[in-house]
């Protein structure tokens, strides 16, 4: 198959740990690795947002990278993209007229618009059948997030008509499906097909991270409020009362180094909270990583918390637990589905310092406790996350809907330990 992905603010180059570069931008990265690597010819058109990037960059003998001119070409917060998307998808169909591409498969709600837009626009003799993956809906932020929700008022109609008028959608969580059901859109096409993990590169074999203290727990995530980094650090006062005050909590993410004076608003008040509460010696904060350190930062940890208010479904428990490290997570969205409750960490309720507290404390006490739940996580990750099993599953729902069917949904199977 020839295979067009279009991932509007979520370059599959970009560097991880900014406000709009995160889970996204490895889901589709990964998932074309793995579709080239099944054979398959994969494009991703992505939104030019510098203007010394290349019009293409080949990533690989049947993978490659298309910046399209569509708006500045600088950075733009995704949320106030959505003017430029009839200018992305004039760019698509441009660059199909030179050999058109058998499926589209959108990222993100804007992407979705493109691609429809696109696939109309396209002269290939053949309608290009549309697929769609969320990562996030506008309704589940405004549940969550209210006036703080930064999206484009168009969102609460253009979104649920993406879902409505692709061919398929493709959910990464039962959750999910669910939340478009709601919307309205019709099961039978939807299919499910999870995010995945790099299983040769996340793994517990290797070498660790050095620790400050006897004990470390690790955060890791785009520093925004909604990721829930400053209820870990609430959660350090209840660990010490509980008789744990020898704890290092890391924080990984952001832009640049967090450990120099970073005029980003959220970095500033993490650190002055953890200050208030006495426990700013406990907290450090790492700013962006090289990807090759996280591996061993990953098994430098006891526990790894993912405590968002919510989530669509969420790479970094995954991470840890192929790398063997029990995670502590909120019971939100995907995360309920790929953390089994005491079976590879503990779940938590949303927002919940102390909670999160008495997990924590729960897995620093008991060795023997951590070992069970980071072995059953990396089983976990091995059965059911490999990127070439996600590659297979989510070709599935391509072959439906280019055979004209809609896909039902694809089984977890063995999703319970």
């Amino acid at each position: 198959m020839r295979i067009a992905m279009i991932s509007e603010h979520a370059s599959p180059l970009a560097a991880l740990g900014g406000v709009d570069a995160g889970g996204q931008n490895v889901h589709v990265a990964a998932l074309s690795e793995a579709l080239a690597r099944r054979g398959h010819h994969v494009t991703v058109y992505t939104r030019r947002d510098a203007t010394e990037l290349p019009a293409r960059v080949r990533v690989g003998q049947r993978l490659e990278v298309v910046h399209v001119d569509a708006g500045p070409a600088r950075h733009v917060p995704k949320d106030q993209l959505l003017p430029y998307m009839g200018q992305l998808a004039a760019g698509v169909a441009a660059d199909w007229a030179r050999r058109p591409p058998d499926v589209v498969h959108g990222h993100f709600w804007m992407s979705g618009l493109a691609a429809l837009d696109a696939a109309r626009r396209a002269d290939a003799g053949h309608r290009v059948p549309v697929l769609q993956t969320f990562h996030a809906l506008g309704t589940v932020k405004r549940r969550h997030q209210g006036a703080e929700d930064t999206s484009p008022p168009e969102r609460t109609w253009l979104e649920p008509g993406v879902g409505r008028s692709a061919d398929g959608i493709i959910a990464t969580c039962p959750d999910e499906v669910l939340e478009l059901t709601a919307m309205g859109i019709d099961a039978a096409k939807i299919s499910t097909a999870p995010c995945g993990v790099d299983l040769d590169f996340f793994a517990p074999d290797g070498p660790a991270d050095a620790r400050r203290r006897r004990h470390r727990v690790l955060s890791v995530g785009r520093l925004v409020p909604r990721k829930g980094v400053d209820l870990v650090i609430r959660a350090l006062p209840h660990l010490q009362a509980a008789g744990f005050d020898d704890v290092e909590l890391l924080i990984v993410g952001g832009g640049g180094n967090a450990l120099a004076l970073d005029p980003d608003p959220e970095v500033r008040r993490l650190l002055d909270l953890a200050t208030r509460l006495g426990v700013a010696n406990h907290v450090s904060l790492h700013g962006q990583v090289p990807r090759d350190a996280m591996p061993g930062i990953f098994r430098s940890a006891d526990a790894v918390v993912c405590a968002p208010w919510y989530e669509p479904f969420g790479i970094v428990p995954l991470e840890a637990m192929a790398c063997g490290v029990p995670v502590v997570a909120a019971a939100v969205g995907g995360l309920q589905d790929t953390v089994v409750d005491h079976g590879t960490g503990l779940h938590v309720p949303p927002r919940d310092p102390a909670a999160i507290a008495a997990a924590l404390a729960m897995l620093l006490a008991d060795k023997a406790l951590r070992t069970r739940l980071g072995s059953a996580g990396e089983q976990r990750a091995r059965t059911l996350y490999s990127w070439d099993r996600v590659a297979a599953q989510t070709e599935k729902a391509y072959l439906a809907a280019i055979a004209g069917t809609t896909a039902g949904a694809v089984s977890m199977e063995g999703a319970a330990l």
